[in-house]
């Protein structure tokens, strides 16, 4: 057993994968310097510094954050054979970014169902948070290169297990078809299909894109499905007190917030904590916001009860869905740009720094309250303003 969890964790593997979809290393260039610890499977983690140090600004520097100084980690060259595997994984790796979660959920909504939207998007924040907090417990590296291929570059500061993208790419489809199965009338056999296939997808591109060992992968599937079964018969009483109690908004603001405060202490500055802040916050955002359309009746149930069937499309269903779809995602973008350049300019003026430091923003005073106020801001914005303006223009 140790034997093959040693290989499911070992770089050879991701190696062998992407040479069977021909993607190989061919040379070597200059070393850069990059600042986060050697990918080597035997890395040992370095001294994590307190909270309250890195809350005052002491995590700057290389000598109070543990980061290891000046590792060189030189940039490879590498050749793709198979340019179709290479655009289907590449696409398939986008699927586990902000760019399709702040599309895709919102989407969902505003054209598919809010009952479903909800539901999925609690689980989606539950999931990442608890996966992304696991990456910064474990500290285990990312695959080195070589033998690997990386073809990311942002979040390789970051731990590897277990695999966020593989986790959303399980939570998001898998969430989606049960909370529609019973809902709607539609061949469960099929959408049992489409959530098998986006989880595979994603799962192997984290492994193509030499991001992740199989191990990571697999360990994130399995983290998410326990996550999802266990909380699945929960689903309805925690969609009811997000609704109905009037203590909801402000436990839930709190909650999250303190979640992000206290979230893992980094050894190293990565994208982790901001990212993981993001995604809290705006299922928070959301949950304030199915509160305030229950309590003002902005978004009616459906009168029958469900089975529903799914209505056909027709020219001008696909006409009110893309109108729905481009005025919300406009208001979203114009909305995300106003809220993070007034919440950073707020955050950066109490904490004594200047907001173009963009070594700044990555203090723990700084980092996580102005994305915290920018993506809870938009959470409310995405799924309470935008569904009352498509119903002032009777969309």
């Amino acid at each position: 057993m140790s034997d093959l969890l040693n290989k499911l964790r070992g770089p050879e593997l991701v190696a062998e994968f992407q040479g069977i979809c021909g993607l190989s290393l061919i040379s070597e260039d200059k070393s850069v310097p990059r600042h986060f610890p050697e990918a080597d499977r035997q890395a040992q983690p370095v001294s994590t510094p307190r909270s309250h140090a890195a809350w005052r600004g002491e995590h700057v520097t290389t000598e109070t954050n543990g980061t290891v100084s000046g590792t060189p980690v030189p940039r490879k060259k590498y050749k793709i054979e198979n340019y179709f595997l290479y655009y289907l994984f590449m696409f398939a790796a986008t699927l586990g970014q902000e760019v399709f979660y702040i599309t895709f959920l919102p989407f969902c909504y505003w054209n598919i169902d809010p009952y479903v939207a909800r539901r999925v998007i609690n689980i989606w924040a539950i999931v990442m948070y608890i996966g992304q907090a696991s990456k910064d417990v474990l500290k285990w590296p990312r695959p080195p290169s070589p033998p690997v291929v990386k073809l990311e570059v942002r979040v390789d500061a970051e731990y590897g297990m277990p695999s966020t993208h593989a986790m959303a790419a399980t939570a998001i489809p898998f969430s989606f078809l049960l909370a529609t199965m019973n809902r709607y009338e539609y061949p469960c056999e099929l959408g049992l299909l489409l959530a098998v296939t986006i989880c595979a997808l994603v799962s192997l591109s984290r492994i193509y894109t030499g991001m992740h060992t199989v191990l990571d992968v697999l360990c994130g599937v399995a983290i998410t499905a326990l996550l999802v079964a266990v909380s699945y018969p929960f689903w309805d009483a925690i969609e009811a007190f997000q609704m109905r109690n009037c203590f909801a908004p402000l436990l839930t603001l709190s909650l999250s917030f303190l979640l992000s405060i206290y979230y893992p202490e980094l050894d190293h500055w990565s994208t982790a904590r901001g990212d993981t802040t993001n995604i809290v916050s705006a299922g928070a955002g959301a949950a304030v916001a199915t509160w305030i359309n229950h309590q003002w009746d902005l978004v009616p149930e459906p009168f029958s009860a469900p089975p529903y069937e799914i209505p056909p499309l027709s020219t001008g269903l696909i006409c009110r869905m893309g109108a729905r779809f481009t005025i919300g995602i406009v208001i979203v973008f114009f909305a995300r740009q106003a809220i993070k350049s007034a919440a950073l300019a707020l955050v950066c003026r109490l904490a004594g720094v200047s907001p173009g430091d963009q070594e700044a923003r990555k203090l723990l005073r700084v980092e996580v309250p102005y994305k915290y106020i920018t993506y809870s801001c938009l959470g409310v914005v995405g799924l309470a303003v935008c569904p009352a303006v498509h119903r002032y223009l009777s969309l």
